[in-house]
């Protein structure tokens, strides 16, 4: 697996519908379900939390350790396939992906549904993480 096949991955799940703590694509997703989701279509299971609180100041309880998943800590430019990790506001965190074509892929929740943007979503950036090329 690499970056531009997580990308690819999160961008066939555009239009899933918005759900807090969704974890299936069929149902909804939000945004570590959407990591989740595009993961699990690389054929690589993600064990994400489920159930936690909407505001969080504890970003190692809600996220799973991106490294325990092939994944290292990245730099500026952005690459398809980055994980980026935002504090939108106090205590809130969101995951966004970047995709193959420059956007960003993450779930919306003001939208109710996962999107493709051209920018990044808002918000401090709390964490970067990328999978390195292949060997």
């Amino acid at each position: 697996m690499n970056g531009l096949t997580l990308a690819e991955a999160a961008a066939g799940l555009a239009g899933v519908p918005f759900r807090l703590h969704g974890r299936d694509p069929r149902h909804g997703l939000d945004c570590i379900g959407l990591f989740s989701a595009a993961m699990a279509r690389c054929g690589v299971a993600v064990r994400v939390p489920a159930g936690y609180a909407l505001r969080l100041s504890q970003p190692a309880r809600w996220m799973p350790d991106p490294a325990a998943y092939g994944f290292v800590t990245a730099q500026a430019p952005y690459a398809p396939g980055d994980v980026v990790m935002l504090s939108p506001g106090p205590a809130q965190l969101h995951l966004a992906i970047r995709s193959a074509h420059a956007g960003w892929i993450h779930a919306h929740a003001g939208l109710r549904k996962v999107v493709i943007q051209p920018c990044l979503p808002k918000g401090q950036v709390l964490g970067h993480w990328r999978l390195p090329p292949a060997a």
